[in-house]
């Protein structure tokens, strides 16, 4: 059977060729002769993996700022950037001229306590002494307690070293802490997922993982956390992702790269020579055969799988898509009346004139 494009632009040859000389219609003999020949192809619905790629920035799973609670001179301090440390570790001595003084304050007060308490026992004071002797010595010893893990700072987690702020004899003031300890074992990344997804998306569901720096090499993760709120300015929802990195090769600040699968939809697939870009937008069309007519279909672009395309929307299933000849030479009409009369002649509507007139104002990928 004929195609209806390449149809139609000979009868058009034929027509403007017998309202012309000679000349003319040689003219346009040659134009119908040199139309390329139109193929199509059966396209339909298929299961197709709904795969999603997101990037993200790798994030240490803990990170702490190691500093004191107030202003104070550094004595010592014990690691360097990249040294592994303990839960428990002492990283930074202060100077401990206040943690001496506050010391013998509450031994002071202890001794004063244990003689009100005997006064106390033999009736030699009043209950109000007793209690207000008391408060002094859990003020002292809370004042105590405070400077002395302020003065010898300790490592809250097993981590790393990744940042050294200060020497040894600098006055620590405020901003920036002394040190950062970041626990890497394991990491985690946080993506942005469309609401769409809300529903697919599974606490503990398998990750693939590609790291820049490791080139297509696939590490695994989990879905560790969803966040229960959409953004409203987005429309996207935070989901969180750790790797287990007991090698410790992912490090924080790496540039990654997130592969969720969220199950299958049955969707139309089209070959990519199918697919026409219209100039100067950024849509997507598909030339759609049916019952001997061509209609101009827009089209909703899923994943590309080699060379074919997932289409959401656009193309119904089992249909006839033009593959070539997309592009078919234009006749020499170029007056826009007369154009839209010989389109008139053959009973075609005026989204031909852009198929058989006009086809250098589309450009395909």
């Amino acid at each position: 059977m004929k195609k209806g494009i390449q149809l139609v632009a000979l009868l058009l040859a034929a027509f403007m060729g017998s309202c012309t000389g000679g000349k003319d219609k040689a003219a346009v003999a040659a134009q119908a002769d040199e139309k390329p020949i139109v193929k199509l192809a059966d396209v339909k619905a298929r299961p197709v993996d709904q795969i999603q790629d997101y990037t993200a920035t790798v994030e240490a799973e803990v990170k702490n700022n190691i500093a004191p609670s107030s202003p104070v001179r550094i004595d010592q301090i014990f690691v360097e950037v990249g040294d592994r440390v303990s839960k428990g570790q002492k990283l930074v001595q202060m100077d401990a001229a206040n943690l001496k003084q506050t010391k013998l304050q509450l031994d002071n007060q202890e001794i004063e306590f244990k003689r009100i308490d005997e006064l106390y026992k033999v009736g030699g004071a009043s209950k109000s002494e007793w209690d207000a002797s008391k408060m002094q010595l859990d003020v002292k010893k809370t004042a105590y307690k405070n400077l002395l893990e302020n003065t010898a700072l300790l490592s809250p987690i097993n981590g790393v070293v990744t940042a050294r702020n200060y020497d040894n004899g600098d006055m620590y003031s405020g901003g920036n802490p002394v040190l950062v300890v970041e626990q890497i074992t394991p990491v985690k990344l946080l993506i942005n997922v469309s609401e769409t997804y809300f529903t697919k998306v599974k606490k503990g569901a398998p990750v693939d993982v590609k790291l820049d720096v490791y080139g297509d090499e696939v590490f695994t993760g989990n879905i560790s956390l969803i966040y229960p709120t959409i953004d409203a300015a987005t429309r996207t929802f935070q989901v969180e992702i750790k790797l287990d990195n007991r090698d410790q090769r992912v490090r924080p600040g790496m540039f990654a790269r997130a592969t969720l699968n969220f199950g299958t939809a049955d969707n139309v697939v089209v070959p990519d020579l199918a697919i026409v870009k219209q100039a100067g937008s950024g849509d997507r069309y598909v030339f759609v055969y049916k019952d001997g007519k061509v209609s101009y279909n827009k089209v909703e672009l899923g994943r590309r799988m080699g060379t074919e395309y997932e289409l959401k929307s656009g193309v119904p299933d089992n249909s006839q898509v033009v593959v070539a000849g997309q592009y078919p030479a234009h006749v020499g009409v170029t007056d826009r009346n007369q154009r839209k009369n010989l389109l008139g002649v053959f009973g075609l509507s005026e989204e031909y004139e852009m198929q058989l007139f006009t086809p250098e104002v589309f450009s395909s990928d």
